[in-house]
């Protein structure tokens, strides 16, 4: 198993605000607007750097959408900014009807994603958000894994033309992938390679699957854990390559278990490869409060579990 090691640990949701800093002053077209919640999206760099190119629309979130897709008619790159449940559910008609359906370059950027939201409870964390937007027809969805991920997925989609969903979190994670890498949409990143399992993971699970890993590792697993940062376009070639390999698959993501990351696999599978799989996601539920670290173990969604589904799904293979 490959090692893993990080020194310092940082918000993804910081990730985007210095990333957005960076896509402004590489192209003048870029610009932001927020629904009232400049400080939990870390926007205010850009807008110290670029007042005239910023919209606070205030806590109205459909309008905030209709304002983006207005403003990519005159050639402009839109970044909204807000939470993922009011990124998503509050405004999806205006969404699917003025920027999905027409085609618009709006960039949907969703903090405060999947339980890690913690202590707001149900009512601000969303489980749903990815199916909602892998079904729209013509979305990019991209869920990075750390601070870095975070700040070169969004530089990439202000060079990427067309509607993006971009999804990240509130809680301090471990920086674990380079600095200056260059974020290819739509093209998964191999964590470690292995021949006994291959775990599908999606961001702030990605690195308790490297921790399972290494714990596979010590009873004798080998996992090939691979990082789906872009849900959609899924990379169908690296996830038939490995299951090839491996004959079993686990997939991992702070999502519902219905319409998430586990679901665009098992419909590739089932089309192309049929193969055991199981899930670590929640299992068709609400959320509740508590810390972000409660929740991930409540819910199922920490290391411990995942070698739990690995040790099912290989179990699996071994009785076809």
């Amino acid at each position: 198993m490959k090692k893993y090691t990080y020194t310092e640990k940082k918000d993804t949701r910081s990730g985007f605000g210095d990333g957005l800093l960076e896509a402004g002053k590489r192209n003048e077209n870029v610009v932001a607007l927020c629904a009232d919640l400049v400080a939990s999206l870390k926007m205010q760099d850009f807008i110290n750097n670029f007042p005239d190119r910023f919209v606070q629309v205030g806590i109205a979130e459909a309008n905030m959408i209709g304002i983006a897709a207005g403003l990519t008619i005159g050639g402009k790159i839109p970044f909204t900014g807000t939470f993922a449940n009011f990124s998503t559910g509050r405004v999806y008609d205006q969404i699917r009807q003025s920027v999905a359906y027409s085609d618009k370059n709006v960039k949907i950027c969703a903090s405060h994603a999947g339980l890690t939201l913690g202590e707001d409870g149900a009512t601000h964390q969303i489980l749903e958000d990815i199916g909602l937007m892998k079904m729209l027809p013509g979305m990019t969805v991209i869920n990075p894994c750390d601070y870095n991920q975070t700040k070169a997925a969004t530089i990439a989609i202000a060079e990427h033309e067309g509607p993006v969903y971009l999804r990240f979190g509130r809680p301090v994670v471990p920086i674990f992938t380079d600095a200056d890498q260059k974020f290819e949409i739509g093209k998964a990143w191999m964590v470690n390679e292995g021949a006994d399992v291959s775990i599908f993971a999606t961001g702030h699970l990605v690195w308790e699957a490297i921790q399972a890993g290494e714990k596979l590792a010590e009873m004798g697993i080998d996992a090939e854990i691979i990082n789906i940062h872009t849900i959609k376009p899924l990379d169908a070639e690296a996830v038939l390559k490995s299951v090839a390999k491996t004959g079993c698959v686990v997939t991992a993501e702070e999502h519902n278990r219905l319409g998430g990351l586990g679901d665009s696999i098992a419909q590739l599978l089932a089309t192309n490869n049929p193969t055991p799989q199981e899930y670590v996601a929640v299992n068709d539920s609400f959320g509740e409060s508590g810390t972000p670290a409660q929740l991930m173990t409540k819910y199922g969604l920490d290391a411990e579990h995942i070698i739990k589904a690995v040790q099912k799904v290989i179990a699996r293979k071994k009785a076809q």
